[in-house]
């Protein structure tokens, strides 16, 4: 009876979710059995690795779903932590190609491509992130591949070309990984050559000129070792064009490769090698001026001079810019890595994850997407990095813990020059001005971590972590101002020096989690997490006044969680529960100064630990699986993000450039989002099936810029998506279509403000309409 009542109740809350119009989650979220740790990734990995050219078959219950958020396999269901999970079928489904695909699947999640960039991720977990993109600041979210920490949002773009699960962590996360991180963590896990035998191959062709190709094999070379190789080529023309010479950008051009060698020479001991490299060469990414494009003039009482009006009406995908055909945004991101596990006994396990890695970008950026040189800039950077994780790890019936210790050494030189020969008038008539700069960014990151998790009974579990942290860096900054006549006499070459400047920043951070389980049915728990980001040097110190005081302080967040995890007992229905509330402070804030002199902008952008901040939220992951072949998912998410301050001078009443509303909103923190999607499965007599889905996803509106500008500013919108799928009878072939954005609704993902030059307030969209086909031959 009470299994019957719970079911009716997980029932009727998925339905109450569709009927609010509040749309879901399309996460491979299944009801997991109660069962050891070992069985259900064994379970886990029988369903993902079967043969590849068995018949398809309706389901008759949600999939179980394995995580390691805790660094361990357990089931999703009973891990007392807000994460969502996706396996490669809902990725498909979800018409995910690059890991931005995961937008409005997530509770609370923002993650888009970033500002006028093709290569780099801006991602926002509850409220946190990386509001600034440039390479001194660390990313408020982790990203990792099978284990292996990326430190740069640049690179970060990845393409799901061989991907077998994503994992998103919601909150702070730092006593269970290698790097702190305040917002959360996203973690891609790439096939296992001994888990997934066999291999495909998937040809793509769509509109604004998609094609692509897809190839995965995998094998056994022996019982002892298999290997695998994975490949990708992605292009596309983009969906923004000159009108007037024909020429596209927001376009892609990508190679990928991944080789991986798993060796299992006993039960005790196992390993893998992966290479991985990818090239990109893109054409510009314009966005679309919102505001009014200013020049101004060096002497005192002349201009401001308009050189473009603000656009009116919808954005047509129609840009120009000042750059010529040859400057695009190339990117090489490529690294090995060896992870390796011995079981020392039948109780303790020790693990290394070794890893090095290197990106080299060469981007032209222009900034006020114009014909107009006023924020166009060139941003080159090689960056080095390397590091070590050795993880000790205890199991037994009632105790679970590891101890571990982290390491990374990161070098990050680069240069950029920015060009402004539109921007500053002598007299009315325009000069050139050239600002260059020159850095480098050590960064040495040492932590030792702890956690142990006590099943008391089998109702009550205990957990408990901690984790000491330490960032030292080191940074070295030139920057040069040359003008062109007649003011060449101004030129300073250097303008401002940061001599090598050294800090180092330490922190505590521990974690704590209480969880009942009250049947194999229904998981509640409690917790409580502290997240730290490191402090860092203002890279964008152009005066000599800045240049004397870069140094900004680390970030921190406690958040606080209470969650609950139901299931049915005939494992077709899910539903998860969480509310969370976090005290955020000093965040770092990177605001543009608009203080005038003379009308000339001081062209300062000041790094500050501006804020405290609260953020309290509601989310819900649910899934069901109607009837036979009938399955229905979703989440929603609401989430209320406030400053309680902002030490910001531009709030002084006496100032010239006063704005009481500048930080009235949090940005990438929209109140609600929500997603619903369905999917039915018809079976053919022959042995193939067809299946259809869809999904509806709605946003509220979203403030994309720190300093908030009305014209960066999202209204709610809502997004529609289709596809269809053919699978042959014994499952080789397969064909799917599909169509993103149906309605073609036009809609802002990013926004780039610098308004203290020429009033740049550029906005970055989503893809319009686009439609899809592929044929996949599995072997």
């Amino acid at each position: 009876m009470k299994r019957k009542q719970l079911s009716m109740a997980i029932q009727g809350a998925l339905v109450a979710t569709v009927l609010i119009g509040a749309p879901a989650l399309a996460a491979e979220t299944g009801a997991a059995p109660a069962a050891a740790q070992d069985q259900a990734q064994a379970q886990a990995q029988d369903q993902e690795a079967k043969p590849r050219t068995t018949a398809p078959t309706s389901p008759t219950q949600l999939e179980t779903v394995t995580v390691t958020a805790r660094r361990r396999a357990e089931p999703i269901q009973e891990v007392p932590v807000a994460v969502s999970a996706f396996g490669e079928t809902q990725l498909r489904d979800m018409q995910a190609n690059n890991v931005d695909g995961l937008q409005s699947s997530v509770p609370n999640m923002n993650i888009v491509q970033g500002r006028g960039s093709a290569n780099s991720i801006n991602v926002f977990i509850r409220g946190i992130g990386q509001p600034d993109a440039l390479q001194t600041f660390d990313p408020g979210v982790g990203m990792y591949v099978d284990d292996v920490y990326y430190s740069r949002i640049n690179g970060a773009l990845f393409s799901l070309f061989d991907v077998a699960q994503i994992e998103v962590l919601r909150g702070p996360q730092g006593t269970l990984y290698g790097k702190n991180s305040t917002g959360g963590a996203i973690k891609l896990t790439t096939k296992d050559p001994f888990d997934y035998e066999g291999g495909s191959i998937e040809a793509t062709l769509g509109n604004y000129g998609r094609a692509e190709g897809r190839f995965y094999y995998g094998g056994r070379f022996s019982d002892t070792v298999a290997g695998s190789i994975a490949a990708a080529w992605i292009t596309n023309n983009g969906y923004v064009r000159d009108a007037v010479s024909g020429r596209h950008y927001n376009d892609d051009d990508t190679r990928a490769l991944r080789f991986k060698l798993a060796f299992e020479p006993s039960d005790s001991f196992n390993a893998t090698f992966s290479f991985d490299y990818t090239d990109q060469d893109a054409a510009l990414t314009l966005g679309r001026p919102t505001a009014p494009l200013i020049a101004v003039d060096m002497v005192p009482g002349l201009g401001p001079y308009v050189l473009q009006f603000a656009p009116t009406g919808e954005w047509d995908y129609r840009a120009r810019t000042s750059f010529g055909p040859d400057k695009g945004q190339d990117m090489t991101h490529k690294g090995v890595s060896l992870i390796m596990n011995w079981n020392i006994n039948d109780a303790w396990l020790l693990k290394s994850i070794t890893a090095w890695r290197k990106l080299d970008t060469a981007s032209y950026i222009d900034i006020d997407a114009s014909v107009f040189e006023l924020g166009d800039v060139f941003v080159g950077f090689h960056q080095r990095q390397w590091s070590q994780e050795l993880q000790l790890q205890y199991h037994s019936d009632s105790v679970k813990a590891i101890i571990g210790a982290y390491y990374l050494n990161e070098r990050l030189p680069s240069h950029q020059e920015a060009y402004a020969d539109d921007f500053l008038r002598f007299f009315g008539t325009p000069f050139d001005f050239l600002r260059t700069i020159d850095d480098n960014l050590r960064t040495t990151s040492t932590a030792l971590f702890a956690n142990v998790d006590w099943s008391i009974n089998d109702h009550w579990s205990l957990a408990a972590g901690v984790r000491w942290s330490r960032d030292r860096k080191s940074y070295f900054r030139t920057t040069s101002a040359f003008f062109g006549p007649p003011l060449g006499a101004f030129s300073a070459d250097p303008q401002a020096v940061i001599p090598g400047i050294r800090h180092s920043w330490s922190a505590v951070t521990p974690s704590f989690s209480l969880k009942y389980k009250f049947s194999e049915q229904a998981m509640a728990y409690f917790s409580a997490n502290r997240g730290f980001k490191s402090g860092g040097f203002n890279g964008r110190a152009n005066s000599q006044a800045e240049s004397d005081n870069p140094i900004f302080n680390p970030e921190f967040v406690w958040t606080y969680e209470v969650g609950l995890k139901l299931q049915s007992a005939d494992h077709r229905l899910m539903g998860n529960f969480t509310a969370f509330h976090s005290n955020y402070r000093d965040f770092q804030a990177r605001v543009s100064e608009i203080v005038q002199s003379g009308g000339v902008p001081n062209f300062a952008f000041p790094v500050l630990n501006a804020a405290r901040m609260t953020i309290d939220g509601f989310e819900f992951e649910g899934s069901a699986l109607l009837g036979k072949s009938t399955t229905l998912s979703g989440q929603l998410s609401w989430m209320n993000a406030r400053y309680k301050e902002f030490n910001d001078l531009r709030l002084d009443p006496s100032r010239p450039d006063y704005d009481p509303h500048i930080h009235d909103h949090v940005p990438f923190s929209p109140d609600f989002t929500g997603r619903v999607a369905l999917q039915h499965a018809f079976d053919l007599s022959n042995g193939g099936m067809i299946s259809i889905g869809g999904d509806v996803s709605y946003r509220t509106e979203t403030w994309l810029s720190v300093d908030n500008r009305a014209n960066l500013r999202q209204p709610a919108y809502t997004l529609v998506g289709l596809y269809g799928v053919w699978d042959s009878p014994q499952g080789a072939w397969q064909v799917r279509a599909g169509v993103r954005n149906l309605t073609d609704k036009t809609y802002m993902t990013e926004g780039q403000e610098f308004s203290s030059v020429g009033n740049i307030q550029t906005a970055y969209f989503g893809w319009p309409r686009n439609w899809y086909v592929s044929l996949r031959y599995n072997f």
